[in-house]
């Protein structure tokens, strides 16, 4: 659906993005992040044709944004981290304004604004002025406000920005559900966001991409080993020994007791192995209850933090699904 190629942009000798490429399916909600001064916004601006690139070329559905940026831009909602809103209107006010800039068929105006406003839940708000609505609301109304005209693409940067928890959650979900009628990029600083709503995630840091994969892709790669931890039930020495046993058990180590009776145990495994079957079996057979047991990969934070503040030589973790 999004087709970026060889993308460039210098401001002089400065290169804020270097020679990026990447697509983005029908139908994906991509995560796009990086940190200040990476170069995401600029590569987010071009693709909405609101600045032009320097070298290379972006298409959205398959139509070239700078050849032909109206037919381009009619496929593309756009949210800014500052949604474009204007205060002394009425919600219902904006969003037809909205509909006139984007020469909705006037017709098709009313039916429009009902779909948009009952897809965001603004619909209550109608009458009232911007400027008296929540933050959260306001997100809404930028949202419905990128939704007009039907765009196959949603661009969406910070849209949970100065949000409760309550409100994030709402506008989540709503993404979400945005995704199965649209493709959409969308850009975070609440990693756990991040993982939670998108099918991929990518990393621009200096201006190039760093890491494109999904989620637990990119922590099982970046992790470089197979850890878990165990809460079990038994004897701390045979426990251990019974683990120790194991085939393709790399290291185990006790932790702290958290439950009376029981030890946390932390179990490394060799790479591309898989202990959890013998583990589960090897337990059950000396009487050794399972209490817990969980991954111990990295979470996205951790992975962010790897690849744009240790990144050697230029390194990249590309995965085959762009």
């Amino acid at each position: 659906m999004i087709q970026v190629e060889n993308l460039t942009k210098r401001y002089g000798q400065h290169k804020a993005v270097d020679d990026v490429s990447f697509t983005v399916k029908k139908g994906e909600i991509l995560g796009f992040l990086g940190p200040n001064g990476a170069g995401k916004s600029t590569t987010m601006n071009i693709i909405t044709g609101y600045i032009s690139a320097t070298e290379g070329a972006v298409k959205v559905g398959g139509v070239d944004i700078l050849e032909n940026p109206e037919e381009a831009k009619k496929k593309i909602g756009y949210l800014p981290e500052q949604p474009p809103l204007y205060m002394d209107m009425t919600v219902e006010e904006y969003l037809r304004f909205v509909c006139r800039i984007k020469k909705v068929d006037a017709g098709q105006e009313k039916d429009t604004l009902y779909k948009v406003m009952e897809i965001v839940k603004i619909h209550d708000m109608r009458k009232r002025l911007i400027k008296n609505l929540s933050k959260g609301y306001k997100q809404r109304v930028g949202l419905a406000q990128a939704m007009i005209g039907s765009p196959e693409v949603l661009i969406l940067d910070e849209p949970t920005v100065g949000l409760d928890p309550k409100q994030i959650i709402e506008i989540r979900n709503l993404i979400k559900g945005l995704g199965q009628q649209h493709t959409i990029i969308l850009s975070s600083h609440i990693l756990s966001e991040v993982s939670a709503v998108c099918d991929r995630v990518m990393i621009i840091n200096k201006g190039k991409i760093v890491a494109s994969d999904t989620p637990d892709n990119l922590s099982r790669r970046m992790t470089q080993s197979n850890r878990m931890l165990l809460r079990i039930q038994g004897p701390k020495e045979g426990i251990l020994e019974t683990i120790r046993q194991i085939e393709g058990v790399k290291f185990v180590e006790a932790q702290r007791v958290q439950e009376q009776g029981t030890f946390d145990l932390l179990v490394e495994a060799h790479d591309e192995t898989d202990v959890r079957e013998a583990l589960f079996y090897a337990m059950s057979e000396k009487r050794y209850p399972i209490l817990m047991m969980k991954s111990m990969d990295l979470t996205l934070e951790d992975v962010f933090l790897q690849v744009t503040n240790q990144q050697k030589g230029g390194a990249t973790y590309v995965s085959d699904l762009q």
